[in-house]
């Protein structure tokens, strides 16, 4: 969880879909959050870093392609397929295909 911050507090009047209600008072009720209101205070945080990396991202791709030209779909899956080529898939407590631990 995020430390306390030390920003004003203001009011917020919302219409949330009845799931997510009910999660965060569960949350509440088995610690996980101090009050419906700071569960929902995080989720916005999140969300607002969540943005916050993908503008980062979408600035970091288009000095990429203003330099090197835009990235084609060909690039886009031989760069899928060598990650792919280079995955350690873990399955329960095994590695697949090792016969080792996966944990550590």
């Amino acid at each position: 969880m995020y430390a306390v911050s030390m920003t004003a507090k203001a009011r917020l009047s919302a219409t949330v879909d009845a799931d997510l209600i009910a999660a965060s008072q569960a949350a509440v009720v088995a610690g996980e959050a101090e009050s419906v209101s700071a569960w929902v205070n995080d989720a916005l945080r999140l969300k607002l870093e969540h943005q916050r990396r993908l503008r980062g991202i979408d600035d970091f791709i288009a000095a990429y392609e203003a330099e090197h030209g835009e990235i084609t779909d060909e690039e886009m899956d031989a760069a899928y397929r060598a990650a792919k080529a280079r995955a350690v898939v873990v399955r329960g407590d095994e590695i697949a295909g090792t016969g080792r631990g996966g944990a550590a």
